[in-house]
């Protein structure tokens, strides 16, 4: 049984989406759904033998499955393509920026900690606290997706930068209400990894905000390590040699970690958990209003099967991973989502530890700023069940009940 109904729209919403459609209907050309078309328009910035290895076949399934699977408004199609062509346009700035400046792809790295786990598992929670360390750095919306340019602004100048930014961010909340409740966005709040990745036309993140099957279950069988070294390379041309450590977080990582440790050996891998009936009912509740801003034909349940889907193929691999040698290349931290609401202090002095640092000199101190700064729900709560998107609690922990860290 599926309870869940698309969030309304206010009138000011409805009449955003109307002149989108409009505009689809003026410039339709603005809408295409084509590879060639695409590629055509990024490679405006640099042609096409610039893109990142492996882009066409990346392109290919994600606009056909975008146009067979997606649903979309023209709003989402709009998105789609414009997705596709800055990320192509990523892949050939990044390659002319490195020919240009060499030195860049061999600066090195401090090992970042990295924040991994299902959805909703407290991932953000802990990453944006950690970033309020002065000790360590997570990188913004911004800097992510255009890294080669933030990478030489005077601090003037990125202010000037981040505060432009800040409009995108004020369109999605205007949109997309009942989003910023269940995860709230900035033009000065870290952002998940996955926003300067897939320059390839390879990224988890794609499949979660807009209904893409096809896509999916090909991305499933690619290889993701090429996405995992260009990400390097990002945080390589944004990183300014000041002795700060890189903070990230992305749940992605959790599906391709043999990628992560390879590109980033050392790193703290912090591994959080939570209930899994929660873990999957939060998530689905995440994406079925995101996708609910790209398609006026969103099914509750069907988001609910996917996420449950995806999820288990993230854990088991996850899983995989760690019974093999490789995963010796990183330090995992496992932490459970309730001891990280009970105890904040104790979750992150363990991680410092494991990161060889001292945590802060007054670590309550560190969390209750935070806590002030950024209270729970001051922008309203989360409300979900398992039931409102057709997903069975108890046909789901049986279906997890052998992985052994599927729950808290």
């Amino acid at each position: 049984m599926n309870l869940w109904r698309r969030p309304a729209r206010s009138d000011a919403v409805q009449a955003a989406y109307a002149a989108a459609e409009a505009d689809r209907q003026a410039r339709p050309e603005r809408y295409l759904l084509e590879p060639d078309h695409i590629v055509a328009v990024a490679a405006g910035e640099g042609p096409p033998d610039q893109f990142a290895d492996g882009w066409r076949a990346g392109l290919e399934h994600y606009v056909g499955s975008a146009r067979e699977d997606g649903r979309l408004n023209a709003l989402g199609t709009g998105m789609v393509v414009s997705a596709a062509v800055s990320r192509l346009r990523a892949g050939a700035t990044m390659a002319r920026y490195l020919d240009d400046h060499p030195e860049a792809a061999a600066r090195p790295l401090t090992p970042p900690i990295v924040i991994i786990g299902g959805w909703r598992t407290g991932t953000t929670f802990l990453y944006r606290l950690l970033a309020t360390d002065p000790r360590l750095r997570g990188p913004l919306p911004s800097e992510l997706t255009h890294p080669t340019r933030v990478a030489h602004l005077s601090d003037d100048d990125r202010e000037r930068f981040l505060d432009a930014s800040s409009r995108s961010h004020d369109m999605l909340h205007f949109l997309n209400p009942e989003l910023q409740p269940i995860h709230e966005s900035g033009a000065r709040l870290p952002e998940e990894c996955v926003l300067a990745m897939g320059s390839d036309l390879r990224n988890w993140g794609f499949a979660s905000t807009v209904r893409l099957e096809s896509y999916a279950r090909w991305l499933a069988g690619q290889d993701m390590a090429g996405s995992s070294r260009r990400y390097r390379q990002v945080l390589q041309v944004l990183d300014r040699s000041d002795d700060r450590r890189w903070v990230l977080k992305a749940p992605a990582h959790t599906a391709e970690l043999p990628h992560l440790a390879a590109a980033f050996p050392g790193a703290v891998v912090v591994h959080l958990h939570r209930d899994i009936v929660e873990t999957i009912a939060s998530g689905t509740s995440l994406f079925a209003v995101f996708r609910a801003m790209y398609s006026d034909h969103v099914d509750g349940a069907d988001v609910g099967r996917y996420q449950a889907d995806t999820t288990e193929l993230w854990l088991r691999r996850a899983e995989a991973f760690r019974a093999t040698p490789a995963s010796k290349s990183v330090t995992f931290v496992d932490l459970g989502f309730p001891r990280l609401v009970r105890d904040p202090v104790g979750s992150i002095t363990e991680i410092y530890a494991a990161a060889d640092m001292e945590p802060p000199p007054d670590p309550e101190a560190f969390v209750d700023r935070y806590h002030a700064a950024f209270p729970r729900h001051a922008h309203g709560s989360h409300a979900y069940s398992a039931a409102d998107f057709g997903l069975d609690a108890h046909a789901i922990r049986e279906r997890f009940a052998d992985l052994e860290n599927a729950g808290a």
